[in-house]
């Protein structure tokens, strides 16, 4: 029997025990461009060398049938980062600014309290400056070049070296621009732009250690022309790849650009896809590792996502800027050790518009001001949602587009009044209006259009439609009454974006 004494003895002698800590959680979002979702190991394709992410994948919760808003970089990225749909975000082409009153993630981690950080590709379309949309430190695409261009490369590249010429979109054809050849970039591995702003990110990790950050680190790969070092330069054998087939039914929709690409010219800027993104796959594994070197990885909650899908030759394409899947489908993965499931798999549809809304609700943060999304945290608890999502709601609006995607069903609504100014022409630049249906359990490829067959899951598509630009569009109380069911889509497919 132990006695009193004994007992006081003993607890006397046990160490003390720690007390919890009650830092906050850290934050870091890291953030790919034009990174499609089918492109990763963790997805299961064989060919792609992502190592580092599909290891981010098995620690956390990897989101597989995850779909973007917008298939085109500023209105997808402003859109996710204010919590609105684009059309709300008042952001739905290229060109335009977010406006520097609209409600931000990175305000709402700077009210509760976090230091704020961004480093990259973050298409702002306005100069870097401290506190620029809730950012203590914003390094953004002109701070960064400028700060890069001061860095004298480590080595010396040899004259004889083959590299890629000056990025010239639209002005060279297709086949250059796009590096069907699979030519480096002119630095080597530590001397690229990406490696560059993957030590900027570890330094500002050695230099928050002990403070509480929420960080973006926005890589510009695999966007094109797909950079890559020139160590790099033989990694990939363009035949392993096999371009996809392109149908009779593509031929209309083809953009001339991409009409006159050999089979081996498509191989190759596959080819060049893959090697970049396997490059994108080293720099985040850069940052994480110095996220785990510092002690920092069991109290940061880490997302990985990009901002919207790539085609690779899908329909002829090589690009975003439509209703496809592959310009639609994008990765995400959340992982935060002892909070988020590690190894989980989802499969159930959810779209970008969600990741701010279980970002405020996973960080303890105050829910943004307008959120069109739902939290996907019962998902990273292992759990399900009480109401899961049946559809997913995308528009291009360059091209006066908009789609809708059930487990089914995709449908795709587009004008075909407006000239595309994104140098995407095709051969009728102004076809007129169009709607299409695919049925994606029998036409997984989307290439036979059986809307003619299918009246009504073309209205229930539309109806779909329609009730996401009534619950989200800032202009809903003007639509026009009497309105059909394609001419009030018609309406509120035209981009009315205001200029700063």
């Amino acid at each position: 029997m132990i006695t009193r004494r004994q007992a006081v003895a003993t607890l006397a002698a046990a160490p003390a025990a720690r007390p919890q800590s009650r830092k906050k959680p850290n934050f870091l979002f890291i953030l790919a461009d034009d990174h499609a979702g089918y492109v990763l190991g963790a997805a299961g394709n064989k060919q792609a060398e992502t190592p580092n992410l599909d290891k981010l994948a098995s620690e956390g919760t990897h989101f597989q049938s995850h779909f973007c808003n917008s298939p085109v970089c500023t209105p997808s990225r402003q859109s996710f980062f204010t919590g609105q749909m684009p059309s709300m975000a008042g952001v739905t082409v290229l060109q335009t600014p977010l406006s520097n009153d609209k409600p931000t993630l990175a305000k709402q981690f700077k009210t509760a309290g976090y230091q704020t950080a961004v480093m990259g590709k973050m298409h702002f379309n306005q100069p870097s400056r401290p506190g620029l949309h809730g950012f203590d430190v914003a390094m953004c695409e002109d701070a960064v070049t400028r700060e890069w261009n001061k860095e004298k490369p480590s080595r010396t590249v040899a004259a004889e070296t083959r590299v890629k010429p000056r990025w010239q979109p639209f002005r060279d054809p297709a086949s250059i621009w796009l590096n069907s050849e699979k030519l480096p970039f002119a630095r080597y591995g530590h001397d690229m732009r990406g490696s560059f702003l993957a030590r900027q990110a570890c330094q500002y990790l050695e230099q928050k250690k002990d403070e509480t950050f929420a960080m973006w680190v926005s890589f510009q790969e695999p966007h094109s022309p797909f950079d890559f070092p020139i160590e790099d330069a033989s990694h990939f054998d363009p035949a392993r790849f096999v371009a996809p087939r392109i149908g009779p039914e593509d031929a209309w929709q083809i953009p001339l650009i991409f009409k006159d690409l050999s089979v081996e010219q498509r191989q190759g800027i596959v080819a060049a896809y893959y090697t970049s993104a396997r490059f994108l796959d080293r720099n985040v594994g850069i940052v994480l590792d110095k996220l785990r070197a510092l002690g920092l990885d069991s109290n940061t909650t880490v997302v990985y996502m990009a901002d919207h899908g790539y085609s690779l030759g899908h329909h002829g394409r090589f690009e975003k800027h439509c209703g496809y899947d592959p310009a639609l489908h994008v990765p995400l993965i959340v992982r935060h050790p002892g909070r988020v499931r590690a190894g989980h798999r989802v499969t159930a549809m959810t779209e970008h518009i969600d990741v701010p809304a279980t970002i405020c609700d996973i960080m303890g943060l105050d829910p943004l001001p307008v959120l069109h999304g739902q939290s996907l945290r019962p998902y990273l608890e292992g759990k399900r949602p009480s109401k899961p999502r049946d559809h997913i709601v995308s528009q291009y609006l360059e091209n006066e587009e908009c789609f809708v995607r059930t487990s089914r069903w995709k449908y795709m609504f587009c004008t075909g009044q407006r000239k595309r100014t994104d140098g995407y022409l095709i051969q009728n630049p102004t076809p007129g209006r169009r709607q299409r249906l695919f049925d994606r359990k029998a036409d997984p490829g989307e290439f036979n259009d059986v809307a003619a067959k299918n009246p009504a899951a073309v209205r229930e598509m539309q109806d779909l439609l329609l009730a996401r630009y009534r619950k989200t569009h800032p202009e809903v109380d003007k639509e026009p009454g009497n309105l059909s069911s394609e001419d009030a889509l018609a309406w509120y497919v035209r981009p009315r974006d205001a200029r700063e």
